[in-house]
């Protein structure tokens, strides 16, 4: 009987573990969400920019940092892996607010993020998958964007999108890579409708950035 009882305790306390990652998680992504918009004004303001006051511009980050970080830790558990999924999570976090706010996505944020993201392909099987598949994405949006703007006459879609898709390229690899643009530009195309029913009018444009960095979450959530 003690053994039986002992054993439930056990079983009780290792169940607890993942919610408890999690908490502690969101503790910690908060904060790091207070850091991420806190950054992103100085950021803006070395790009000449006016950082808004608003309450999704102000608290987003952050309530979207703990949520990340929690299914992360909950998903991951206490590994070196969880820090590395929340340092990228907490960049495409930022990427996200930035774009929506400003219409742009740093060259300060993205490139050290690819660089990271390079170097830790390295160590994956082919070591050269997350390069091609990170060049390959960044032409794909390339050549979308050049043929947007002939066609449109316009920009359809800004270089900042095609650094996006590279460092999602080294971050994912091959076959994930295809996955999160198609759910990225799924979401955007879902937004566009509904912003074109809204306003009763085919004039505007809306980010892609954003909802290509939701679908790299939605992909490295999976990752293990």
């Amino acid at each position: 009987m003690n053994e039986v009882g002992g054993s439930a305790t056990v079983t009780g306390v290792l169940d607890l573990n993942p919610l408890l990652i999690a908490m502690a998680a969101a503790v910690v992504g908060a904060a790091c969400g207070w850091l991420v918009r806190w950054g992103s004004v100085r950021l803006a303001k070395l790009e000449g920019l006016e950082p808004g006051n608003k309450p999704w511009q102000v608290w987003g980050p952050v309530l979207a940092s703990a949520l990340v970080l929690a299914a992360f830790g909950y998903e991951l558990g206490a590994t070196w892996l969880l820090i590395l999924h929340c340092v990228f999570g907490l960049v495409l976090v930022q990427v996200v607010f930035f774009d929506l706010e400003h219409r742009l996505i740093l060259d300060r944020v993205i490139f050290p993020a690819m660089g990271l993201a390079l170097a830790l392909s390295i160590f994956s099987h082919p070591w050269w998958a997350g390069l091609a598949t990170g060049l390959g994405a960044g032409l794909l949006f390339a050549l979308i964007a050049l043929i947007g703007a002939l066609i449109f006459k316009a920009e359809a879609m800004g270089f900042g999108d095609v650094k996006l898709a590279v460092f999602i390229g080294l971050l994912l690899g091959w076959p994930s890579t295809v996955t999160a643009l198609f759910y990225g530009v799924f979401l955007a195309g879902v937004v566009s409708i509904g912003y074109v029913i809204w306003k009763r009018s085919l004039k505007g444009t809306i980010a892609y950035g954003p909802y290509l960095a939701v679908g790299a979450l939605i992909l490295l959530f999976e990752m293990r």
